[in-house]
């Protein structure tokens, strides 16, 4: 059986900052590994000065600047496929609960959610992936697209004739403490460390799947970097990275899963494990 794996994800980065190892791997190990971006991430805000004009407020040109760091992120990441919902430049990044570009006619959480749900399933039954991985149904930290990203995966995805699991990927409270306590200990970070629970996670008794990418960090880095618009990567004792908020983020060795669908039979260690 040739392993399939799809994930939907709401903008450019998010494929890399929580599910950039497991691509990774999977892809390594031979897997066809396809990407769903539901919108170009238009209203976010940019790390580098010399870009600083590219937000929506000025040039509004980020989101076309923003597809060309995705194509190096799945470069680095050995994608098989990326696919924009709908075509690219259909959906638009719809910003923060409470800001205008929620009122823009293209915003993604104003758009059709039938509509949305229909074109996931056409890419779906078109690439055949027997998982499915998305954001769990708080989008992982409440951004309206990646709530709106999880509806509509959950709505195309467990009926479909190929899909045997749906995952959430999710962070682990235990290892993001781990990893707030190592950068602390280091002291070395140019960012501010967060406060234990101050950072979104899941306990861990919640966890399904545990998805080791030790030997795939190297192109999580890789692909985290080819984001510059939107994070800065730190080298060194303790990688880390941050966004435009200047929190230094932990990278742990492992990505987090619940299955939210399916038989997990098997599944403690590996999204296909079992078959």
């Amino acid at each position: 059986m040739k392993r399939k794996l799809l994930l939907v994800h709401a903008h450019p980065d998010d494929e890399s900052i929580a599910t950039g190892g497991t691509i990774a791997r999977y892809a390594a190990e031979g897997a066809e590994v396809c990407v769903v971006t539901c919108t170009l991430g238009e209203e976010g805000e940019i790390v580098p000065p010399r870009l600083a004009l590219l937000v929506a407020a000025e040039a509004d040109q980020l989101g076309g600047y923003r597809s060309g760091e995705m194509a190096a992120a799945a470069a680095a990441l050995g994608l098989t496929r990326h696919e924009y919902l709908g075509g690219i430049g259909r959906w638009r990044d719809s910003g923060m609960a409470g800001t205008p570009a929620a009122g823009h006619p293209r915003a993604f959480t104003g758009g059709s959610a039938a509509e949305q749900t229909a074109q996931l399933r056409e890419l779906i039954d078109d690439f055949g992936p027997q998982v499915v991985v998305t954001y769990d149904s708080f989008g992982g930290y409440g951004h309206p697209d990646h709530i709106r990203a999880h509806e509509i995966t959950m709505a195309a995805a467990p009926d479909a004739p190929s899909v045997e699991r749906v995952f959430h990927v999710v962070q682990s409270e235990a290892a993001l403490t781990v990893g707030l306590a190592e950068l602390r200990a280091d002291g070395t970070s140019p960012f501010r460390v967060a406060a234990d629970g101050e950072l979104p996670s899941t306990p861990d008794g919640k966890i399904t799947t545990v998805v080791d990418i030790s030997a795939h960090r190297q192109a999580k880095l890789a692909a985290l970097r080819a984001h510059e618009t939107q994070l800065t990567v730190v080298d060194g004792a303790v990688p880390h990275f941050a966004l435009t908020n200047s929190i230094a983020q932990p990278i742990p060795s492992a990505e987090y899963f619940v299955l939210a669908h399916g038989d997990g039979s098997g599944a403690e260690t590996d999204l296909f494990g079992g078959w």
